[in-house]
């Protein structure tokens, strides 16, 4: 597998949990949180589901070779601009694993869009608060 198609699977995988809008091939529309992913053959899992018309779905699965379009409606986190303001307070103590989507800090704490996923302690607490911070000022 190439570098370009892992990347790509990897940018569908990172849309797991986060909102879309998909086109299918004939034209219909659904919109709601990607749930899962095969990635052989780009069938999607999507989950509280809106479609045409305003009907509702709990779940709705699609075949890979209908799909035409998967839209992300959320903005992606910014682990870069975290990982920025994290080297403020904690200097030469911050490494960026951009790909893999996480932050490690001190080399203890571990960092991802959802806030600290490992570490505890004094300097875990700090991590925290400077994530939450960042992510009350994104949204602000």
């Amino acid at each position: 597998m190439s570098i370009a198609q892992r990347k790509f699977f990897t940018e569908v995988a990172g849309l797991v949990d986060s909102s879309v809008v998909v086109v299918t091939s004939g034209g219909k529309r659904y919109s709601g949180t990607l749930v899962g992913v095969n990635p052989e053959s780009l069938s999607l899992c999507l989950a509280d589901v809106k479609g045409e018309g305003d009907k509702v779905f709990h779940r709705v699965f699609l075949n890979g070779g209908v799909v035409a379009e998967l839209l992300s409606v959320e903005k992606p986190f910014d682990l870069k601009a975290l990982s920025e303001r994290l080297e403020k307070v904690f200097p030469t103590m911050v490494r960026l694993y951009e790909d893999n989507g996480f932050i490690w800090v001190m080399d203890k704490v571990k960092v991802t869009e959802k806030g600290v996923v490992e570490g505890s302690g004094p300097a875990a607490e700090r991590v925290q608060r400077v994530y939450e911070h960042f992510v009350s000022e994104a949204k602000g």
